[in-house]
């Protein structure tokens, strides 16, 4: 496979937190791809979720610890609480396709659902969507809409699959890669207090500012099918992924956004330079993703 040219990455982190040694391994992976490749790489401030939103002056902060890193991004920054029209057209469009169903189930009741089940999930893993709801008699959907029950609008893989049939995605560590719908789950594409899901906006938000490489980390590989399946329902381009290894310490524990010892902020007070850090960054690679402040 080959990199198409010129190259549009972008660094898109969340404001769960302060920016922490794994958002720079992502940033400068971005940054340097678009930098060799002669391209250009893009800032997306990926907020839509507000529960998981920070108060207004996470931007700030992520603005001058970036600078002070001596990360510099191309053209605008988006930002994807200003785009709920735009999230809102193209989740019309998958509606008109008939492919959402409402979903009246409870976290709590998904939870209890999968723990009387023999594969009950480990702790902090997220159960699956048994696809309850979808099975509903129509009688039954429209009864409880009219009683005003608090629901949430999930895809329909099977029909997904239907009507786009199975896919192919190219993935510069492990090549191609293929995407049936239907093994994919019926996740959440809209709720009343996020109108649209992650996996919604990323890939409108990739089409509108013409990325073809998309760099992050190995933990969202597992939902590059259902995007690639989200592009070819709304008619969009489907970019080239490259999934990165993610950032462990030395009892092999994924870093946390949690761990304020990690963050930028903090190293920076414990005397840090730019240079130091991406040292740093360069060793753990060296070691597999194992990261210790050297």
């Amino acid at each position: 496979m080959s990199l198409r040219h010129p190259v549009t990455t972008r660094f898109a982190p969340t404001p769960s937190g302060e920016l922490h040694v794994g958002h720079v391994l992502a940033a400068a992976r971005a940054r340097r791809l678009a930098d060799v490749h002669g391209g250009s790489c893009l800032l997306r401030v990926e907020d839509i979720d507000t529960a998981r939103t920070q108060n207004p002056m996470w931007l700030t902060g992520l603005f001058e610890d970036l600078a002070w890193l001596g990360l510099h991004f191309d053209g605008e920054v988006m930002v994807q609480s200003r785009r709920m029209k735009v999230y809102e057209q193209a989740l019309n469009r998958i509606r008109s396709l008939g492919l959402l169903y409402p979903c009246f189930c409870t976290r709590a009741e998904i939870r209890a659902e999968w723990a009387a089940m023999a594969r009950a999930p480990h702790d902090g893993e997220c159960p699956h969507y048994s696809r309850r709801c979808r099975n509903l008699p129509a009688d039954r959907v429209q009864e409880l809409l009219d009683k005003g029950v608090p629901h949430a609008w999930r895809i329909d893989m099977q029909r997904v699959q239907d009507l786009v049939g199975c896919l192919k995605w190219e993935d510069l560590r492990t090549g191609t890669r293929l995407c049936i719908p239907s093994e994919c789950e019926d996740v959440i594409i809209s709720r009343k207090d996020t109108p649209a899901s992650y996996h919604l906006a990323v890939v409108v938000d990739d089409a509108e500012q013409g990325v073809n490489l998309v760099t992050r980390g190995e933990d969202l590989l597992a939902c590059t099918p259902l995007q690639r399946a989200l592009q070819a329902v709304l008619g969009l381009p489907t970019p080239l992924y490259a999934h990165h290894m993610l950032l462990r310490d030395v009892s092999g524990n994924r870093l946390s956004k949690r761990d304020k010892a990690r963050s930028i902020r903090s190293l920076r007070e414990q005397g840090f330079s730019p240079q130091r850090i991406f040292r740093s960054l360069d060793c753990a690679l060296n070691r597999g993703g194992i990261w210790k402040p050297e």
